[in-house]
């Protein structure tokens, strides 16, 4: 399509890449593969099907902030005429249609810089943690905050903010949305079908590591945003860092105290307090589902979103105080990958 080109990111995506890049090759011959140092073929598979292929120095800390940045330049360098961007991840696949709603939205909307659609799991059924991610993916269509990874954006808005934050390991998308609102842009949400997304997280650790690293993207992204004046005092994911630090902050220290109150002797009154904290996080992953039950369509996957919502607010906590540690000792923050 004129005026419009691709670009892909991925490291070690195996077939999920495959079906990922034959999706938009039919769409333009404009399509830049970004690769984080795959060792499954990806670069070569990318080559056969005459795709620029842009493998990132991995002697920099990969981040897919990055790698979209090195995308989007070497896109419009290449190909000068690009207007349209579209960003879409490895392990995504485009589903037919999308692509023409979404460039008529924009052509009609020029106060819109990014737009983005529904993007569906693959493989709901093949866990609780696919499962999950459905639902995280089903967000209300409108005017939005941020758009995701796979998205369309305009070359002149994202080139009039430089582009993602490089630095940061998750959240850059909402980041660098934050900045084309206040730049006066505006993201918008169709109720349109967008890509096929296999997130095959089939493991606890995996689940946990991909919360982490969610804590540790909150606290960096919430920190760089307060610290910001462009950012007009709007602090992202501020209450999600605080909400962690509470939950885990206040069920460690009734843990502690009914600890205390055992060797104490008054075994009861500890056990009213592990009793407390038990009742205090049933009641809250059961409001979270009962507000999740549209977004879930049933209660069985909207039980699954509270519990696990509830549960994940210990590997975010770890994940913001490794971030906390990270800023006081000044150390760079390194990729946490939770699909290996």
């Amino acid at each position: 399509m004129i005026q419009l080109g691709f670009v892909a990111i991925g490291r070690n995506e195996g077939e999920r890449l495959k079906r990922c890049l034959r999706s938009v090759c039919g769409l333009t011959p404009r399509v830049v593969y970004v690769d984080s140092g795959s060792t499954d073929g990806s670069v070569e598979f990318a080559k056969s099907l005459d795709v620029e292929v842009l493998p990132l120095d991995t002697s920099t800390t990969f981040t897919m902030a990055r790698a979209r940045n090195a995308g989007w330049r070497l896109l419009i360098h290449k190909w000068p005429e690009v207007h349209f961007i579209h960003f879409i991840d490895g392990d995504c696949e485009l589903i037919d249609g999308w692509v023409p709603s979404a460039r008529e939205f924009l052509d009609s909307q020029p106060e819109v810089a990014a737009v983005c659609g529904r993007r569906r799991e693959r493989y709901p059924e093949a866990s609780v943690y696919n499962r999950l991610c459905e639902a995280e993916w089903n967000t209300p269509p409108g005017l939005a905050k941020a758009c995701g990874g796979d998205s369309l954006i305009r070359r002149t808005a994202i080139e009039a903010v430089g582009g993602y934050n490089e630095a940061l390991i998750a959240g850059e998308e909402p980041e660098m949305c934050l900045r084309l609102r206040q730049a006066g842009w505006k993201i918008w949400r169709l109720n349109t079908d967008m890509t096929l997304h296999d997130a095959n997280i089939l493991r606890w650790g995996q689940w946990w590591r991909r919360c982490l690293r969610g804590g540790y993207g909150a606290a960096d992204v919430a920190a760089r945003t307060a610290a910001d004046p462009a950012c007009g005092g709007e602090i992202l994911f501020g209450s999600q860092v605080t909400s962690a630090r509470q939950w885990v902050g206040g069920g460690a220290a009734l843990l502690v105290a009914a600890l205390v109150l055992v060797l104490a002797g008054l075994w009861w009154a500890g056990l009213l307090l592990v009793l407390a904290l038990a009742g205090a996080l049933a009641l809250q992953a059961a409001r979270i589902a009962k507000g999740a039950l549209k977004r879930c369509g049933g209660w069985q996957a909207a039980a699954e979103y509270g519990a696990f919502t509830v549960l994940a607010k210990l590997p975010q906590f770890l994940g913001v105080w490794k971030y906390e540690q990270d800023a006081r000792t000044r150390r760079s923050a390194r990729m946490i990958e939770y699909k290996t």
